[in-house]
């Protein structure tokens, strides 16, 4: 257990190094609704952007994705914040993901990334991972998996993005 824990420190670490200061790469998602869409362009300049990757079949994704559903509204006044859920879910199971959203309720921007040329450009092993934009379009943080109590971590880097607003 304790070489598993170290493992995914060391995994995480090696991660959060490599994605810091990177600009978001130029490739494409799609809406639920099969729309393509650039990925630079779900990170206008100007505006902090939260990326979370996720799958409908990971319990963690969707508890973090609970867990910030009634943080967001709040988010979005003070610190001009837009969330971006991307699933990573494969073509089998992403025809779920817009009844998924919707039953969830969740009122962020969602796109798919079944390609996994997303995941793959910004080395995502698995997840939930959750990268912060900021409005450079620099990524400025980022956090592999989710314990209850991540999004409050969260909300504080996106605080200090915005100017401790």
């Amino acid at each position: 257990m304790k070489y598993f824990l170290a493992c995914s420190l060391l995994l995480s670490t090696v991660f959060s190094l490599q994605a810091q200061g990177r600009k978001l790469p130029d490739v494409n998602v799609k809406t639920p609704e099969g729309q393509t869409v650039k990925v630079q362009d779900l990170a206008p300049a100007g505006k902090i952007t939260v990326f979370s990757f996720w799958a409908t079949w990971c319990k963690p994704c969707v508890a973090e994705l609970d867990a910030i559903k009634d943080l967001y509204p709040e988010w979005q006044e003070k610190y001009n914040v837009e969330f971006v859920a991307v699933s990573v879910d494969d073509a089998r199971t992403t025809a779920r993901v817009k009844t998924f959203v919707a039953n969830k309720g969740w009122d962020y921007k969602i796109v798919t990334d079944t390609s996994k040329e997303f995941q793959l450009a910004m080395n995502v092993p698995n997840p939930p991972l959750t990268m912060v934009v900021n409005q450079k379009g620099e990524i400025v943080y980022d956090h592999l998996g989710y314990n209850p109590g991540d999004e409050l971590e969260l909300e504080e880097k996106i605080k200090a993005i915005a100017g401790g607003k």
